[in-house]
């Protein structure tokens, strides 16, 4: 097994003048959950798109679980999937056809049994018939997770996954996604703007300002080591003022 599920080397993305990312490096390990923050406009979601294979980097490397993206796109990509709020599955199909269609998409072997199964974990038993637009927004979480799951990726990728949801389904969710990574042959890469829920799932979090990572470290300790008392003053202070942190 590589050392590292991700692997990201000097990752640029320029839009003309404007870098949207600017050198960023980092990796996740394996039964790691990464915790990538920053504010609105820092690059988080460049970055993911890159990572997916979705944007073309500028400059620098992508490797998932020992592949370079660029050179072994197509097993690379085999190894990942994503999960996201804004990134809704097919409203008109049914919980049962959304999961067998990404299954056939996936190349995913034994698909009806993984279906079941993953029906049965997430608990979407009762839904199999039910259109995937009618489903409640902690239903619709749950089956974009069951279905980031079909293909039992060595890397997970998860765009505030659950943004909106009520705090006990929330909670429900963040047990799932660390139950994933329990095996250790698993790793996460989450987004989210809630820092208690960052607190409590991440080992490790990664905070980007203007393109660039300016801090990182262990969610419960980098607050005190930079003078704040909890993560989301942290986060304040770095969608504020990233120029007092980085010159300190």
């Amino acid at each position: 097994m590589p050392e590292h599920i991700l692997s990201i080397s000097n990752l640029c993305k320029n839009y003309g003048d404007k870098a949207a990312v600017a050198g960023v490096s980092f990796d996740v390990a394996p039964g790691e959950i990464v915790g990538l923050l920053g504010p609105n406009g820092a690059g988080k979601t460049t970055t993911i798109n890159m990572i997916l294979g979705v944007l073309e980097p500028s400059a620098g490397t992508v490797s998932i679980d020992g592949l370079d993206i660029q050179k072994h796109r197509s097993p690379a990509l085999t190894r990942t999937n994503f999960a996201a709020v804004y990134a809704p599955l097919p409203g008109n199909l049914t919980v049962t056809e959304n999961l067998h269609f990404f299954g056939l998409l996936y190349g995913v072997k034994d698909i009806t049994a993984r279906i079941e199964a993953l029906m049965a974990q997430f608990g979407l038993e009762a839904f199999r018939r039910v259109k995937c637009g009618a489903l409640s927004s902690g239903e619709q979480t749950r089956l974009c997770l069951a279905k980031a799951m079909l293909n039992q990726p060595k890397l997970l990728l998860l765009d505030e996954p659950t943004a909106s949801l009520d705090p006990s389904t929330a909670r429900d969710i963040r047990q799932k996604i660390r139950g994933f990574t329990v095996g250790g042959t698993g790793g996460v890469l989450w987004t989210s703007h809630n820092m208690h829920e960052v607190e409590v799932v991440c080992d490790r979090v990664l905070f980007l300002s203007h393109g660039k990572i300016l801090l990182q470290g262990d969610p419960k300790t980098l607050p005190a080591q930079h003078g704040k008392a909890s993560l989301e003053d942290l986060f304040i202070t770095v969608a504020r003022e990233p120029l007092t942190l980085s010159d300190g």
